[in-house]
């Protein structure tokens, strides 16, 4: 008999929702990055063991939208909770819950939604008692269905969330291939890889303000080679010749870690071309924030 779970991934941002959603793949599906916001959009991973298929939704972290594209991503995260099976609430292993979490928790409270909390970080503790402290006050709000404190950067603690997802799995057919790590188009993926590159090589606020498109994804006729044409687009000139950098280099650079991401994705060695071009205040355009993927549809 086979069974399927579907399992929301919530948390605000930066507590590592797609690390763990990476990690419990063993494919890098989400981007990840050290700033807020790194995902925009709601991402579906995928992992059949055996007869159950389990189906992970990777959501926005939770914020206060300054944006058409921040109020896109505050209702992707919103919208995750609504008919899936379980929610696993992530969040950091010490630090004390924020005024968002805890509104997080009374919005799938009152929608009587069966909830894991997951305390990640846990390879960075040095007090294990701030850890029982925020166990208790994050309990104290919620009958949650377990407590489990894991790593999703060394797998700590994953296989423990795995124990207590299965009573949550109902019978019925796959919904999925087998051997599928996600729904998401492959011109998609490496789009997110490339924009995962500007968040970790570019500072402040201008890696927020870009998007990227794949324009051209053809593969070769003798199979070796992929080409792929990208444009980065941002919201000042000026971020355009940040991006773009002295000579090329941070363009080079981007776009060359980005391939190598690409190509272990793919299974082939891939052509990666890119170019930067300017579209002033994007995040608050509905018709580019649709040309970019970012659509409620």
């Amino acid at each position: 008999m086979t069974k399927n779970l579907f399992a929301a991934i919530v948390g605000r941002p930066n507590v590592g929702k797609s690390s763990l959603m990476n990690c419990i793949l063993g494919e890098k599906i989400a981007i990840v990055s050290e700033k807020p916001q790194t995902t925009r959009n709601r991402i579906t991973g995928i992992l059949t063991q055996g007869k159950t298929q389990y189906v992970f939704l990777d959501t926005p972290g939770m914020h206060v939208p300054r944006s058409k594209l921040g109020k896109f991503m505050v209702r992707q995260a919103g919208t995750s909770t609504a008919d899936v099976d379980v929610v696993i609430f992530v969040t950091e292993c010490v630090s004390p819950l924020t005024d968002i979490e805890k509104q997080m928790i009374a919005d799938f409270a009152a929608k009587k939604v069966p909830a894991i909390l997951v305390l990640n970080k846990i390879d960075l503790i040095e007090n294990k008692e701030k850890m029982l402290r925020k166990i208790a006050d994050t309990a104290a709000l919620y009958d949650f269905a377990a407590v489990i404190p894991l790593s999703a950067l060394t797998g700590e603690g994953v296989a423990a969330l795995f124990e207590e997802l299965e009573p949550f799995c109902t019978a019925g057919p796959h919904f999925f291939p087998e051997d599928a790590l996600t729904d998401q188009p492959e011109r998609a993926v490496v789009a997110e890889m490339i924009r995962e590159k500007l968040l970790v090589h570019l500072r402040d606020e201008i890696p927020h303000g870009t998007a990227v498109v794949i324009e051209k994804m053809n593969e070769r006729e003798d199979g070796s080679l992929i080409d792929i044409d990208a444009t980065i687009v941002c919201e000042r000139e000026s971020h355009k010749g940040i991006i773009i950098g002295k000579r090329g280099a941070m363009l080079k650079t981007v776009l060359t870690e980005a391939r190598i991401d690409a190509e272990e994705l793919l299974g082939c060695r891939v052509n990666l071309q890119g170019w930067v071009k300017v579209r002033e205040s994007w995040r608050d355009s509905e018709m580019q924030l649709k040309n970019f993927g970012y659509t409620d549809q």
